[in-house]
This record gives structure tokens, sequence and C-alpha cells, in this order.
């Protein structure tokens, strides 16, 4: 079998969030368009199950209901509210799909949202965000998270850090790297050589330095070495243009120096059939770009766009 034809691993995420609400969505509104099977603990998920004790199942288990290898998380899930003894689970469902790809068993991962505090209180766990633990697990020291829908792809080139820290995490050999990762993944999604806008850091992209000097002490440069080896590169540019329809229609991907410079303008463009995708790792990973909304969950109001649009790109990229 090819990875092409496997089925995608899906991490169930935190359980008191709406994850499993979506997933459960997700199914019925596919079919069995997309062959999928969910790593938790069957007894979370909102809807009709068919308990499958490999990958290789979820093929045939998905016209029934949705496959889950199940595990046993140690109680109910109590909507809104995060159970400590669920953290370390949530953690092993992420792990042991990272395995299960690796290993050939699934063409791509799909994980639904997880509550960092969630995971920090109950299982001590010490990565920002899933990005950095999905690096971490796959042994690469640098990964970068692309947001996409079909009107944008963005990519911050700083993510889960406070705001200050910004200007000093911006090294040239980090933005070098972000903007290598992102041309690559591009390149290997089917652009030639694809359009890579940058943003500056500064409103007005510093304006000559009247109002900062990391776009001449850092950005340019970096894009000037890039560009000589044939990059095609724009920028840096005022954030506050970049993301109009016209401007968009000038580059494949955008890359902006901060989280919410880049997530504001994809969020307003698509809040609800956006994608995270990470770049860098040895295997496909994407997942719905929302969190994990315990304002709503167990309410049955939850919208699965975003994850059917996660679904569909994994397997699009694996295939």
């Amino acid at each position: 079998m090819s990875r092409a034809d496997l089925p995608i691993a899906l991490s169930i995420g935190e359980p008191a969030g709406i994850g499993p609400e979506i997933i459960a969505k997700a199914w019925d509104r596919l079919g069995a368009e997309i062959p999928f099977f969910v790593i938790g603990d069957a007894r979370h998920i909102d809807g009709p199950v068919e308990v499958i004790s490999q990958p290789s199942d979820a093929t045939r288990a998905i016209h029934r209901g949705v496959p889950v290898m199940t595990r046993d998380f140690g109680g109910p899930r109590v909507p809104g509210e995060a159970q400590a003894h669920h953290a370390p689970h949530v953690v092993g469902a992420i792990r042991d799909g990272v395995a299960l790809v690796m290993q050939g068993e699934a063409a791509a991962l799909t994980t639904a949202p997880i509550h960092k505090k969630a995971l920090k209180d109950g299982a001590g766990f010490a990565h920002p965000g899933h990005t950095e633990y999905l690096a971490h697990l796959a042994g690469v020291d640098d990964v970068v998270m692309m947001l996409a829908c079909p009107d944008l792809r963005v990519v911050p080139a700083t993510i889960h850090i406070p705001l200050a820290e910004v200007p000093a995490a911006l090294t040239r050999d980090h933005l070098t790297r972000v903007i290598r990762i992102t041309h690559s993944a591009l390149q290997a999604q089917g652009y030639g050589n694809p359009r890579i806008a940058v943003s500056g850091l500064n409103p007005h992209a510093g304006e000559g330095g009247a109002m900062g000097r990391e776009e001449i002490d850092t950005i340019i440069p970096v894009l000037g070495d890039l560009r000589a080896e044939g990059l095609a590169l724009a920028g840096p540019l005022p954030a506050d243009t970049m993301f109009h329809a016209g401007a968009r229609e000038g580059y494949d991907v955008a890359i902006c120096m901060y989280h919410d410079q880049a997530l504001v303008p994809i969020k307003t463009i698509d809040f609800a059939g956006g994608v995270n995708v990470t770049l860098g790792l040895p295997f496909v990973r994407t997942s719905p770009d929302h969190g994990t909304a315990f304002d709503i969950a167990g309410q049955g109001r939850a919208d699965p766009t975003s994850l059917i649009a996660a679904l569909r790109m994994a397997r699009e990229m694996a295939g």
C-alpha cells in the first residue's frame, strides 16, 4: 500500500474541548471520502464509533462510525472543564500519532486542539505548543508554522513568545532558516520558485530607520543574501498593506515577524476554514486553526469546517 492510500492519524486533543464533537461532525459530513482514525478514548467521541486495533482497519470501519484506536483516559470528559488525569493521555495520543506516521502506518497526522495550560498542569508539558512538541518528537531543530486557507498562506517567523522578546529572537540566522524552510516546503508542494512576501517588524516597515532598525539591521540583509541565491522575495513590506485582495495576488505565501501579525489576517479572511500546517517535519502534519473553545464545548455548536479542511489538506499533501 502506498503512503497516499494509508489513513490519516487524528489525535483527539483536549477531551474537554470541542475536539470530540467536531471529530464526529467531520466524520458525518465526510463519510468515507477521507479515511482517518482517531487516537483517543472512544468514550469521549460524540457520535458512533468503531474501535479498531490497527490503522489499516480504518478504511473499512469508517463506513460504520468514527474509527478509534482507543486509549483509556481514566474517566469521562467534562465539556469545558479539563481533567488533570487526562493530560498525560492527550500527550500520549500525539506521541503515538507521530510514531504511526513515521513507521509508515498512517499517511499523515492531523491534530485536534490541545489546551496548553491543562497539559502543563496535568502532565508537566514543557513545550510552548503542538508545533514545538512535534519538532521534538521528530528530532528536528527547526520547523515552521504555516496557516493556510484558499486565499492566503502565512508564516509567523516567531510563534509562542511574548511580543517583547520578538526583536531579540529575530536574528539573521533564524529568519534565514524560516525563509529557507518555507521555500523548500512550497517547492515540494508543486511551486517552482514560490513567491514569498516578507513583512517588516515595525510600522511602515521601519520607514528607513525612523521607526526602528530591525528592517535595516536584520531583514533587508537576509533578503538580499537569499535573493542572490535566486529566491523570489518581496519586502520588507508594511504589514498593514500586505493582505488586501490585490496584494495577495502577488505572492504565494507571506512571512510575518510575529504571531498576531500573521494570524490576524488569515483569521479575518477565513476564520472557520484556516488550517495549521507544520513545515520542516519529516511527515505531513495539519491541524484546525482554532483552539479548544471551552465556552461552547458540549453544546452542539462547534463548527467542524476547519478540521475538515485540515483532513483534506493532509490527504492532498500526503498524496
